[in-house]
């Protein structure tokens, strides 16, 4: 008898409380995961950008410094080993090239990010980044 006066003085939550929270986490997971998967997209965009910008100012330095030494435009050449392609475990550069032609200079080069995935090439100042799909 002790045992179901207990029973009936015991609150907790009805089913269309429980229902209700449910949505609302429904609901915020259907905005959050969108938006998370847009992050990881222009975390990805940000890192080629910044890659990019490492090949940039190594070989800027490498012009300078050969610049420094006496050497005209026209004389600075460079290869991979001048200004050293490994720019991280998650990148790869295969290969970046220097023309130098009726005083024009033109800079191009490929960073793949992540390894073995997407290819952002970079010729002469213009970047062309990769399309990345929006799942993981």
């Amino acid at each position: 008898m002790k045992t179901k006066r207990l029973l009936r003085n015991e609150e907790g939550f009805t089913l269309i409380e429980i229902i209700a929270v449910l949505v609302i986490l429904g609901i915020l997971a259907a905005v959050a995961v969108p938006k998370y998967f847009d992050l990881q997209t222009k975390a990805r965009e940000k890192a080629i950008y910044t890659a990019v910008s490492e090949i940039k100012v190594r070989i800027n330095q490498h012009f300078a410094s050969r610049l420094l030494q006496g050497d005209t435009f026209g004389q600075i050449t460079f290869n991979s080993s001048d200004i050293g392609l490994d720019i991280g475990p998650d990148f790869d550069v295969p290969s970046a090239s220097w023309n130098y032609t009726a005083g024009v200079g033109t800079l191009s080069f490929v960073v793949i990010y992540p390894k073995g995935e997407a290819n952002a090439t970079v010729s002469n100042q213009t970047i062309s980044l990769p399309k990345f799909s929006a799942s993981p």
